[in-house]
């Protein structure tokens, strides 16, 4: 477990003062797709590469899943061969290798064993494994989807997909758009609650993976048809933390209508020297402290300073967030001081208020220190500012999924406060029951130290800075391909901010949010191996290989037809179908890097397998290979979409 102190993401670094402001297949695949929901997840064959433990259980409805399509197909099988058997569910899961052709097959049903731990010693004719794995063959209905099934070790089977099929299914995609593929949510409000910067602070590296992580997220569940999702930025603008700021900047502007941006200057500076102020003179920190009261108090003057403060703080925010394509709905800490004296009072009445040492507390399951919903002095913290907001997203915005990210540091924070919220009855037992709360933590942003990333004089590095020379170092990279020669400024600019900013996001996404990772420009801005640059000049290729068709590629799929006779032609057609899958996967665990592993593969099968060995333009295959081109290029906009990566087209 990561220390909470080893990186401060804002949401625990202050303090508040007390406020005073025979059905069809269409059908049955409906029926069956929350039955094998988790069956299928949790699902690993002998040749599948090793996944993330499921974290999260998300009930999504995805008819597009060649996985659920199989799975309807096998538990026919199922109670035909063993009908006395209840609760058996297919166990099926992709087996395809990397990038490798069929082997053994594309899935694999893995049933057999656990069937005959169940009916050994039964009088059912089974003498093992492999003769109820052959009986699943044998009562598989027939399907358009399967080309063969066969055998292998302890009655694992392997199944092998038409060709046929797997080329009509990418074909609709072409024609009805990659939304068919789109798996849905029964949910009709979401938020997701991420970046939360503190006022009068740089937003910097730290910020960095809440800001991309919680877009991400957003994107998925907006793919999923969510019908209204909150991007919802908690700033910490409230706080003892601003009578030391509006103490200092009023000694720097005796007159108010003095104050602006400039008075202000440098956020970090601002915020250093005013704490300077706060920590080596008794007398400014007791003007400070009497300043807090005035705010609180709503003094006209001191909130008009407070709004000034907040107001360039927002500007510095919007720079950063202009840059990265985000655009949230602001709810500062601020907002909720008028209800937090009614969520006092409701808990208190509900018995789950408790007198600890002048404090008062709340005790959850699990956790032997207590919640402090009010200090000793009478003021409120952190931990009464989220219950308030909890409270009033779920009472008065009415929604039914919350997804707070924040870094892992702060996991047993929130989940005693979901553990309060369930003591209470205001979030259901069932953990996975809606209206639901997850926390989604992430691991720390590391220099090549090892260390929290730092500039060279230790000082945290502002995000605003970082992003720009991501961009300034893809220019130059631009500016020396002679392909640019002709290209115009604005071009130049556009593509260097969307190489460098998907650079940099990529970086992110791509490892597993729960762990470190090491930022390194060199690694991230790299065009081999996994990384934005590779994804970005791979897709730029597809759509160079299009341009020099001269063909409208509308045309081709009005009139063409995908034809997958070539192993690496279908090979890159199957991989195209599992896109529904393994987004599902990724949804349904919150997981970004699993969308990443399966846009870094498709990549490498188009580029090593299919454009290294099907010629496309000029040969007798051009119209299908050219749809094949299409879908891949569609694919992988889709996926730079949902990682926030704006796709290049040409280099």
């Amino acid at each position: 477990m990561l220390g909470l102190g080893c990186l401060n993401f804002n949401r625990l670094s202050h303090f508040h003062s007390p406020p005073s402001l025979q059905p069809s297949r269409s059908d049955l695949l409906k029926v069956a797709s929350r039955r094998f929901a988790l069956a299928i997840n949790k699902t690993q064959s002998p040749l599948t590469k090793t996944q993330s433990p499921p974290t999260l259980s998300v009930d999504i409805d995805n008819p597009a899943s060649v996985k659920r399509q199989l799975a309807q197909l096998f538990d026919v099988s199922l109670k035909k061969t063993v009908p006395d058997e209840e609760d058996v569910v297919p166990l099926v899961d992709a087996c395809t290798a990397k990038t490798g052709g069929v082997k053994f097959g594309d899935y694999q049903c893995n049933n057999a064993m656990g069937i005959w731990s169940k009916v050994k010693g039964k009088e059912t004719g089974f003498r093992g494994p492999p003769s109820i794995g052959q009986a699943i063959i044998n009562n598989l209905p027939p399907s358009e989807m399967i080309d063969s099934c066969s055998l292998a070790g302890p009655g694992f089977v392997n199944v092998v997909l038409s060709k046929n099929w797997i080329a009509q299914g990418v074909q609709r995609m072409l024609i009805d758009g990659i939304d068919m593929w789109a798996p849905r949510l029964p949910i009709g409000r979401a938020m997701v609650d991420f970046s939360s910067p503190n006022i009068a602070k740089e937003m910097h590296v730290g910020h960095l993976r809440s800001t991309i992580i919680g877009e991400t997220l957003v994107r998925m569940l907006e793919f999923t048809r969510v019908k209204h999702i909150t991007r919802r930025n908690h700033l910490g603008d409230w706080g003892t933390q601003f009578g030391m700021l509006i103490t200092y900047l009023f000694e720097k502007s005796p007159n108010q209508e003095d104050i602006s941006e400039a008075a202000i200057g440098d956020l970090q500076a601002f915020y250093k020297a005013s704490k300077l102020r706060f920590d080596d003179d008794p007398e400014f920190k007791l003007r400070a402290q009497q300043a807090v009261v005035l705010l609180q108090s709503g003094d006209t003057r001191y909130l008009k300073a407070w709004k000034q403060i907040c107001d360039v703080s927002r500007a510095e925010f919007d720079k950063v967030y202009q840059r990265l394509g985000v655009q949230l709905e602001e709810m500062g800490e601020s907002f909720y001081n008028p209800y937090i004296p009614g969520v006092i009072e409701k808990l208190d009445k509900l018995g789950l208020i408790e007198e600890s040492d002048g404090a008062r507390v709340i005790y959850v399951e699990g956790v032997n220190i207590p919640l402090i919903a009010v200090k000793r002095d009478g003021g409120y913290n952190y931990f009464t500012t989220d219950l308030a907001s909890l409270w009033y997203r779920l009472n008065e915005e009415k929604l039914e999924w919350i997804v707070y990210v924040t870094d892992i540091g702060q996991q047993q924070h929130f989940d005693m406060l979901f553990k309060a919220f369930r003591r209470a009855g205001w979030l259901p037992r069932n953990e996975n029951a809606y209206p639901k709360v997850t926390h989604i933590g992430f691991g720390l942003v590391l220099g090549d130290d090892g260390k929290r990333f730092r500039s060279r004089s230790s000082e945290v590095v502002r995000l605003v800075d970082l992003l720009d020379e991501a961009k300034r170092r893809c220019k130059i990279a631009l500016l020396e391909r002679e392909t640019t020669n002709d290209w115009s400024e604005e071009e130049i600019e556009k593509t260097s901010e969307a190489i460098g900013y998907g650079a940099v996001k990529y970086a992110d996404l791509k490892i597993n949010r729960l762990t470190n990772y090491t930022f390194n420009f060199d690694q991230m801005l790299s065009d081999k191996g996994n990384t934005a640059v590779y994804l970005l000049y791979a897709h730029a290729r597809i759509c160079s290989i299009i341009r020099k068709s001269g063909k409208d590629i509308e045309e081709v799929k009005k009139n063409g037809f995908i034809v997958l006779d070539h192993e690496d032609e279908r090979l890159l057609g199957l991989h195209l179908l599992q896109f529904p899958e393994v987004f599902e996967e990724a949804c349904s665990n919150l997981l970004p890097s699993v969308l990443c592993d399966y846009l870094y593969t498709l990549a490498e099968i188009f580029s090593k397998k299919f454009y290294s060995n099907c010629q496309v333009v000029g040969s007798p295959e051009e119209s299908s290979r050219l749809l094949l081109c299409e879908a891949t290029a569609i694919v992988m906009r889709k996926c730079f979409y949902l990682l926030g990566i704006e796709p290049v087209y040409k280099l």
